[in-house]
């Protein structure tokens, strides 16, 4: 089967389900696993700059937006080289990637037979749904079914080992510019992890906020994950920002893309490094999460 994937997650999903000899297509943000796009058609670009500061982004991205222009170019040329029988879409995010209403039209303009599968997950639960549906759609049901089992055994040991601890307040930065806090799967992540999610509701959109609500909100720990930025740009975005976060609450940065901002496998590794974080469960993983204060 040939498999183009239009998501960082999906194309991680995919190779961890041991289909990369089947993978034929990503975008210019799957880095994971690591060269994974080297051989690979490049199929999605971006209009955005990741050299921009954070608020030079959110104004960049709202202007697109508000103009109706896309923030993600679809190569059909680089696409029809591909000739995929599926396709891996969304439509949860138009900040994140192309759109599959975009996918669909471009299959009928080049006349492709591919099926466009939409991925669109917003819980921890609904995550791990998605890697056994693509796991489905290219025809190996029982990796997915058995890789999907290893993930929840893996958050298992997790809620067992905090279970009896108590719950700290944690608030997930997600954006530093206008600040926002972190939706979707994310409280999912903390509550798994023995924290208690605040400024976040499972399931919903990241909302913006304010530096006095998240003041008022009494995080014991914040979390800083900065969608698109890795450890090293999350590190430094977190310094900017200390001064304006409560005195007395912990301070981390974290590698979002690697852990918290993808729907893919790798949540599960954010879990376990914020159960670390949290409650010294098991050992810290530092090429992921830095303690700023």
């Amino acid at each position: 089967m040939r498999i183009v994937s239009l998501l960082p997650s999906t194309t991680e999903i995919v190779c961890d389900l041991g289909l990369l000899d089947d993978l034929v297509g990503v975008t210019a943000e799957c880095n994971w696993p690591n060269r994974v796009q080297e051989g690979r058609e490049i199929v999605v670009r971006t209009f955005a700059d990741t050299d921009m500061t954070p608020g030079e982004i959110d104004a960049f991205v709202r202007q697109r937006l508000d103009a109706g222009l896309d923030l993600y170019a679809l190569d059909d040329e680089a696409l029809q080289r591909c000739d995929p029988d599926l396709i891996l879409s969304q439509d949860l995010c138009r900040v994140c990637a192309v759109a599959s209403g975009d996918v669909e039209a471009a299959t009928q303009r080049l006349n492709c037979h591919a099926d466009v599968l939409q991925i669109d997950p917003q819980t921890l639960p609904q995550v791990l749904e998605s890697i056994a549906t693509i796991a489905t759609a290219a025809d190996v049901s029982q990796r997915g079914i058995d890789f999907v089992a290893a993930l929840r055994g893996r958050l298992a040991d997790v809620q067992a080992a905090v279970r009896a601890r108590p719950r700290r307040r944690v608030f997930v930065l997600e954006w530093i510019d206008p600040p926002f806090g972190a939706g979707h799967w994310v409280p999912d992540l903390v509550t798994a992890a023995g924290g208690e999610p605040v400024l976040a509701r499972a399931g919903e959109r990241s909302v913006s906020t304010t530096w006095e609500a998240i003041t008022s909100a009494r995080p014991d720990v914040v979390v800083v994950a900065p969608c698109g930025f890795g450890l090293q740009r999350a590190s430094e975005q977190a310094r900017l920002v200390l001064d304006l976060l409560p005195d007395d609450a912990e301070v981390w940065a974290i590698d979002a893309d690697a852990v918290m901002v993808r729907p893919g496998p790798r949540l599960v590794d954010g879990v376990e490094a914020l159960a670390s974080m949290l409650h010294g469960v098991g050992v810290l993983p530092i090429d992921i999460v830095f303690r700023i204060r």
